[in-house]
């Protein structure tokens, strides 16, 4: 990430003055909803430092019927190993001293700041939890979409929409044998965006020396699925119109092939949370029941007793391409 250094010009700082003096009230109109995941989810120390191998029985003895004097060939069982990154999203924030003491409220104005770091760190992990690709990029945590990319009738079931304007359902069975996520084993763990207040500190660059107050920002995590029944995808979902639209008899079927646990939490935009909540106003649909209140954390929806969490589209796109 760059190095935010003397971004905050005169013009910033008039327009967090209000018309009394005092530090403006910022209406934080880009947070965004997460789902929580973070928070659904174990976290557990990596066997490694900044990897996890993950050892899964592959295959089981079968057996042999043997007759009479006939000799039996012995079997093994056989297992696959699986690893997985953890990655690092780091960011600095570097503001002039100056800039920061003429504020009305110093403090405050750091918080603000810092608040806004915090929320963009945190709205990238939970993104990349669901799309990243260390396929593609090896820094990269392996998220839900690039473990669930081909559609095979089991796991991962498509609604039949094409284009790239379609979006999914992520169901995800949390737990330490199933679905978690990992810190590196030597590090405190953290859970979301660690932040750090270096105070003030000289800033020398080849342009010269500045006084800044200077924060820094990490959050640092991989996604381990040990269990590959703990994860499904509802993939091919029309975000528009009225055909190829969420179907809980596919919903249905997912769960069924899924493994079970007090875990299980799916994971729907506000574009499918509607199309639920649509479905769930015919008194005669028994699959979904109301959650309580968003505010305090609840999910506002359950589906056969699973809860259903939004995050925004923003994170869980609309704009996904449809796969095959």
């Amino acid at each position: 990430m760059a190095l935010q250094t003397s971004t905050y010009s005169f013009v910033e700082q008039a327009k967090r003055i209000d018309p009394s003096g005092n530090l403006a009230r910022i209406a934080e109109v880009l947070n965004r909803s997460t789902g929580n995941m973070l928070g659904d989810a174990p976290h557990v120390a990596s066997n490694d430092v900044w990897t996890n191998k993950t050892t899964r029985r592959a295959s089981l003895p079968t057996g042999s019927r043997r007759k009479l004097n006939a000799r039996v060939a012995a079997s093994v069982s056989r297992t696959t190993e699986i690893m997985d990154v953890i990655e690092t999203i780091e960011d600095y924030c570097d503001v002039d001293a100056a800039l920061v003491d003429s504020m009305p409220s110093p403090g405050m104005f750091r918080s603000m700041i810092s608040d806004a770091f915090i929320e963009g760190l945190g709205q990238t992990i939970a993104s990349d939890i669901i799309y990243a690709d260390s396929n593609a990029d090896p820094d990269a945590m392996h998220g839900l979409a690039a473990r669930l990319n081909t559609l095979d009738g089991r796991f991962c079931i498509g609604q039949s929409g094409t284009g790239s304007d379609v979006t999914s359902v992520y169901i995800v069975d949390w737990g330490l044998d199933k679905a978690h996520f990992i810190y590196p084993k030597n590090m405190s763990p953290t859970l979301g965006v660690q932040h750090t207040d270096k105070g003030q500190v000289t800033s020398e660059t080849t342009s010269g020396l500045i006084e800044v107050y200077r924060d820094h920002f990490v959050v640092r995590c991989g996604l381990v699925v040990r269990n590959p029944r703990a994860i499904a995808r509802l993939a091919n979902v029309e975000t528009a119109g009225t055909s190829n639209l969420f179907d809980e008899d596919n919903l249905i079927t997912l769960l069924n092939n899924m493994s079970k646990g007090p875990g299980r939490t799916i994971y729907v935009n506000e574009t499918v949370l509607t199309q639920m909540q649509i479905k769930a106003k015919d008194k005669s649909n028994i699959y979904y029941t109301p959650g309580g209140n968003a505010l305090s954390g609840e999910p506002p929806l359950y589906f056969q007793g699973v809860p259903i969490r939004q995050v925004d589209r923003e994170i869980l796109l609309n704009t996904e391409t449809a796969i095959s």
